[in-house]
Parts: structure tokens; sequence; C-alpha cells
């Protein structure tokens, strides 16, 4: 549904902050006959207050105000939540232009000079609140989106999980049957079924990356991130011989980083390197810590990248020259995921690649020493999952 907007409602709600009575009656006479509603507040502790009881349209604030100027009152509403979207047009009977440049910068939408000129003063104020229209409708459709776009997740993740469960059940029963159709029929709907969930969680992540991020930095082990995130590819690297190698510290490597945005950054960069490689080759996951960054890199023996590659690899929806090697989905989306979160850790994602040399992706973050944080017992970080992941799969592991 689209919308074109050519008027404004002509009831919308105006708070005029000045505390010059005849400005303000001028300005009372030129907008209000047109239709627009016009409260008025003589100081800026008044308008605050008059904001809790009547949210206006938009606002007209006066630079010169009894109790603090207009910069410093835009401050204060462009720091509340509840009052951040609306627009703020200044009015001045000066002139300078170095005051209008501090007006846009400080947050406003427009500035108009005294004395008024009204079809001017019209224009500027309908134009402002038609904008506001457009965003308002915009935001509201954006959470309509999100709405539906997280019912039909729920669901489809519910249906695909049932299906994939059903179908790993059928190829366990089919494996004592002597139809070989039973057995191939059951592997492609599992296979199937496996590609979409995957195909699901990479573009919900993408999602939630388009919204503000919620980081909540705090010390973790980059040690403890890669080990969980190599222990959910042991299948997928089984399955096609590929050789997960490890070196890790026997102890943690410290960081300051989210543990849900650093696990999405280093699965994305895990399964890409096994998605990409041949079978019969090796990936190499490194953990080192160095005297002000720590560090984990993933490196793989695929067909690596081209120049053209790596000027676009970080972008959305972008199909690179390297195609899954065991038909697996590709969305072109997982390293702009990786991307966006690494940076919003305040890390760094570094791509090392020549074509048809494979390609090394590396995770780097300021590390964080014995001193500014606890200290982590080698057991619980690597030994003991090492341990297990060296048995379940193909998995080299190795302590410096």
């Amino acid at each position: 549904m689209s919308l074109i907007i050519t008027e404004t409602t002509g009831t919308d709600c105006l708070l005029v902050v000045d505390a010059n009575e005849s400005d303000v009656k001028e300005l009372a006479s030129m907008l209000g006959k047109v239709g627009f509603e016009i409260l008025h507040a003589s100081s800026a502790d008044q308008g605050m207050k008059m904001l809790s009881s009547r949210r206006p349209d938009l606002m007209l604030i006066d630079l010169h105000l009894p109790d603090m100027d207009g910069f410093e009152l835009c401050r204060h509403l462009q720091e509340n939540p509840d009052y951040a979207d609306i627009p703020i047009i200044f009015i001045s009977a000066n002139e300078d232009k170095n005051l209008v440049a501090r007006a846009l910068e400080s947050g406003g939408v427009d500035y108009i000079t005294k004395p008024f000129h009204k079809q001017e003063l019209l224009s500027r104020v309908r134009t402002q609140l038609m904008l506001k229209t457009s965003r308002d409708y915009a935001c509201r459709l954006a959470q309509d989106k999100d709405e539906m776009l997280a019912m039909i997740s729920h669901h489809l993740q519910n249906h695909l999980v049932g299906i994939h469960m059903s179908a790993q059940f059928l190829l366990e029963r089919a494996g004592t049957s002597n139809d070989s159709k039973i057995h191939l029929l059951a592997q492609n709907i599992r296979n199937s079924s496996g590609q979409m969930r995957a195909f699901l969680k990479t573009f919900l992540a993408n999602a939630a990356a388009d919204h503000v991020l919620h980081i909540q930095m705090e010390p973790i082990s980059l040690t403890d991130a890669a080990i969980r995130a190599l222990q959910q590819y042991e299948d997928a690297a089984r399955a096609k011989e590929i050789t997960l190698a490890a070196q890790l510290p026997g102890e943690g490597v410290m960081v300051r980083a989210d543990a849900t945005a650093l696990g999405q950054v280093l699965d994305n960069l895990i399964s890409n390197a096994i998605k990409f490689s041949p079978p019969s080759t090796r990936v190499q996951v490194t953990v080192q810590d160095g005297p002000d960054f720590a560090e984990c890199r993933v490196q793989d023996e695929g067909v690596g990248f081209t120049q053209e590659d790596k000027v676009r690899m970080f972008r959305r929806y972008t199909r690179l020259s390297a195609r899954p090697t065991g038909g697996e989905p590709s969305t072109g989306l997982g390293l702009s995921i990786a991307k966006r979160l690494v940076n919003a850790m305040n890390g760094e994602l570094i791509c090392e690649s020549e074509f048809g040399k494979g390609s090394k992706f590396t995770v780097r973050f300021r590390s964080l020493k014995p001193d500014t944080s606890a200290p982590i017992d080698s057991t619980t970080s690597f030994d003991t999952p090492a341990k297990k992941l060296s048995t379940n799969c193909n998995l080299e592991a190795r302590a410096d």
C-alpha cells in the first residue's frame, strides 16, 4: 500500500516556546487561522512541564529564553526518548549563519527568522509536519513487518524442527530396510529441512542487525567462544570429510565483547569456511593472545576471493564468485552480519585471501590481561571441551 501525503491534517498541535508575547500572538494569528492548535510556554521549564500533559506534533523554540537558551532545551528534548522524535524549528531575530548552522547541528529541523513572513512560515511548518507524518507511517509499517516476521518465523521454526526430526527418525529406520528409495527420500527431506532452518536463521539474524544492536560488552573468553562454535559444525565437517583443526591456548584468552554477537560472528565464519571448502580439506581455527590484541583466525583451503569479491564481500545479499561445494544454501548475508556485529563490539574483521589459495578471516579485539579480568581455569575453558571435540569428529586440537 502506498501513501501520498499532500497536506497536514489542519488540527496539528504546535507548542511555541517564546518569552516574547507579541511574537507569540503573531505566530498564533498566522497559524491559528489555518487550523493549527497553538500552545504557548514562556520558558523552557514551562515548556517541559507542558509536554508531560500534552504532546505536540511540532515545536517552535526561540533561541533566547529566560531560563536557558534554545540549544540547551533542544538538547534536553533530544536526550529524552519520549520527546526525541518531535521536530523542532528554531525561531530568532538573529540571522547569523553560524547560529543557523549550530541550530541544525543541535537537532533542529529548520530555522526561521523574525519578523515572520506568513507564507514562508506556513510552508516550512507544513513541510516538517508532512515529513513527520511520513516518518511515523514508515515506523508503523516497520513495526508491522517485524511483528509479522516474528510470527511467521516462529511457526516456520516449529514446523521445520518437526520435519527434520521426523526425517531423521525415518532415516534411522530406513537403515534396516532393503528399499534404497526410502533411505534416499528420508535423506532428502532431512537435508532440505536442515537447509531451510539454516536459511531462516541467517535471514532473521540479518533482520535483527537492521535494528539498533543491543550490545552488552563484558569480559568473555575468546577460547571458549571458539570451542562452542566449533562444536556446532562437527557434523557438517564430518559429512564433507573436512578436518577441523583447532589451535587454542591452554588458558582462556579474554576480550571485552558481547557473548551472543561474538558467537554469531564465529558461527558465520566457520560455517562459511566449511560451506565453501572442497571435501577432504582442512579448516584451521586459531586463538592467539598478543601484547595489545587478541584474535581468532578461521583459515580454509577453499577457492578464496577475487579482488572484485574483496570490494563487495561485506555488502548484504552479495553473491561472490565462490559457490558452496556441497549444495549448501547461501544467502549472501553471513559476512555482512559478521562485519556489522564486529564493528558494534569495537573490533576488527580482516580478510586475507588469494584467489585459488583459500582465505583467512581474523576477528581482532583489544585483549584483557590477567590484572584486568578474573583468571580462567584451563580445565573448563579448553581441555575438557577439546577432548569431547576430538572424540566426536575428525578434529585436531592443540594447546599452545
